[in-house]
């Protein structure tokens, strides 16, 4: 087998009579969910649950096993060694790769310089310190079962000493404007994830890109609109479409399902902000009633953000007075409105968790 020629970009021969129906649809779903959050005034804490959830998904497609409430529960310093808290880390990763991007992007471009940079971020781990963080390969790669050879292989990335001439040209293409900006986004995806530039790490540092060049090409305006969920529920089909580009050079298979990821992505996103907002309002009202406290809103902003944290961790985010915040803590646990998952004796504090809201980022009751 040969190593993978990349096509020149922008792509010709596209068939957009089939595509730009798609187009349309992808376009509208997701214009109605941006709709919905310019609407939130501090996106960062309220969509704090969809970025958790997108940490954990797009770890799960590369085979790291992890829930939402057990990252929560590391935050808070429930797990501390083992499989498990190894797992956590590569999530906690690519959490910290997805939040300290948007400010970069904020004053740079998304240029090559800043993937290394991600990719530095999310291999910064215990498992990551072999597979040269932040550096693009040096070496051929190849992608088939565990253990096979290259002879073996179900793909070969490109040559390594023609892979910076590609990554460039992809770079270039990023800088530009196709024919519409989601189908260029399915084709930035597809691309990179055919260079296989990293020894590690590709297939997150791929998912990643997508919010983060829908967010500089201004089509979004917050960078928090996140693929991983559907693509990791249709995970072979996800892979089909890419291997085909390879295989038969199938670029028109890949975007038409590339832009129903989004338009169905979109309209999931949509619910899950509702939900998430409506539990907002809520429990600004339901804390209000209860605490008659003028630390309502600082209190609800630090439960929407860390839903399971130290009673410690607590009064240092939100900055109210020790007594007074850990007599709020016992007015919502009293209340069922917070659970404490470990009770707190002598030094060691308790972990209290907000149920409500890591059921939503769930799915389903987990607490």
């Amino acid at each position: 087998m040969k190593s993978y020629e990349p096509c020149a970009l922008p792509l010709e021969g596209l068939d957009y009579q089939r595509l730009f129906a798609h187009v349309g649809n992808a376009n509208a779903e997701l214009a109605r969910y941006d709709g919905l959050l310019q609407g939130i005034v501090n996106p960062s804490v309220m969509l704090s649950p969809l970025t958790n959830e997108e940490a954990v998904l797009s770890s799960r497609i590369e085979g790291t096993q992890a829930t939402i409430d057990e990252v929560l529960e590391q935050d808070a310093g429930l797990i501390k060694d083992g499989e498990k808290y190894k797992d956590i880390q590569e999530i906690v990763n690519y959490r910290e790769a997805l939040r300290s991007a948007h400010h970069y992007l904020d004053e740079h471009p998304l240029d090559l310089f800043f993937v290394r940079e991600l990719h530095k971020i999310l291999l910064n781990s215990v498992r990551g310190q072999d597979k040269t963080p932040g550096e693009f390969r040096r070496d051929q790669n190849w992608i088939g079962t565990y253990g096979c050879t290259i002879e073996q292989a179900s793909f070969i990335p490109p040559n390594p000493l023609q892979l910076l001439d590609h990554l460039e040209a992809w770079q270039k293409y990023i800088e530009s404007n196709d024919i519409d900006l989601l189908l260029q986004s399915a084709v930035v995806h597809a691309q990179f994830e055919l260079l296989h530039p990293f020894k590690d790490g590709n297939g997150r540092i791929g998912r990643i890109l997508i919010p983060l060049f829908l967010y500089q090409k201004k089509k979004l305006s917050q960078p928090m609109f996140y693929l991983s969920s559907y693509l990791e529920s249709n995970r072979d089909e996800y892979y089909l479409h890419l291997r085909n580009i390879s295989d038969k050079g199938d670029w028109n298979s890949w975007i038409e399902f590339f832009l129903k990821a989004i338009a169905e992505q979109a309209k999931s996103n949509n619910s899950k902000v509702k939900e998430i907002m409506s539990l907002y309002d809520n429990m600004k009202a339901k804390i209000h009633d209860i605490t008659h406290s003028q630390y309502t809103i600082h209190l609800l902003d630090a439960i929407f953000d860390k839903p399971i944290f130290k009673t410690t961790d607590f009064v240092q985010r939100t900055g109210i007075h020790k007594p007074t915040a850990m007599g709020l803590l016992r007015q919502l646990k009293q209340e069922n409105i917070l659970k404490e998952l470990r009770t707190g004796s002598g030094r060691r504090a308790a972990v209290v968790s907000f149920p409500a809201l890591v059921n939503i980022a769930e799915g389903k009751k987990v607490l």
